[in-house]
């Protein structure tokens, strides 16, 4: 008595209710084109410089876990040897994602971000001569957006391996710490038959001479900084 029901068809006949066969095709060509046009409008931001401008988000939007005070990038920075420079300097591609994560701000906060901002290794950025992106937008007040992460994580050694060059106080302590483990494995018995305190000590100085002078002629030779002095720097040797 009742034949089954075809989803098919009947979606269908939904959709001619709402629009005609004729239009349908017309319809979503011009959302595409649309959609691409502002894709291609959000990574030429992305990639050409802009002013330092604020962007004014719709609060009761935001997300209380993406927003970040410039002191915290800094201290992040600082600790794993990052820089904080504007998206232009970044020289790998932006995935779609991050595409989409703007165009999503975008629509929902009626707004046209602008001045993005990045975390990255140096070797990801294109620096002028003197390991995963956070990509930012400035709300003002020294606070920042997160729009997207990508990449994959940093070496979980990443942040010690970078503290001796937070100071000078760090890399001083690191030099004298290698002095004594390698004073303490140096074959003493090449130099003194009965090696006493004043041997050791001689021994250590000399090495620890001999390592300061490697770590300050690499850092003059490679225009090397510590970390407190480039986390906002757009010079390579800086």
């Amino acid at each position: 008595m009742f034949s089954p029901t075809n989803l098919e068809n009947s979606l269908l006949k939904y959709r001619q209710r709402r629009i005609g066969e004729a239009s349908i095709m017309q319809e979503v060509r011009h959302i595409f084109s649309e959609n691409e046009k502002q894709r291609k409008e959000i990574l030429s931001t992305l990639e050409s410089p802009s002013p330092e401008i604020e962007n004014h988000f719709n609060f009761d939007l935001l997300q209380s876990s993406h927003i970040f005070h410039i002191s915290d990038i800094e201290r992040l920075c600082i600790d794993y040897r990052l820089r904080f420079l504007d998206s232009h300097y970044f020289k790998g591609t932006f995935p779609e994602e991050a595409i989409t994560a703007i165009r999503n701000l975008e629509n929902n906060h009626k707004l046209t971000l602008r001045n993005f901002k990045i975390i990255a290794p140096a070797k990801l950025l294109k620096l002028e001569n003197a390991d995963d992106p956070l990509l930012f937008a400035p709300m003002g007040n020294g606070y920042f957006y997160l729009i997207h992460k990508w990449g994959n994580d940093l070496h979980p050694f990443r942040k010690l391996l970078m503290w001796p060059y937070k100071s000078f106080d760090n890399l001083v302590f690191t030099v004298f710490i290698i002095s004594i483990l390698l004073t303490a494995l140096a074959p003493m018995y090449w130099f003194s038959d009965n090696p006493g305190i004043a041997e050791y000590l001689f021994l250590g100085i000399f090495i620890f001479k001999a390592i300061a002078g490697l770590v300050l002629f690499y850092g003059f030779a490679k225009g090397k900084n510590f970390n407190g002095a480039i986390w906002n720097s757009k010079f390579y040797n800086a």
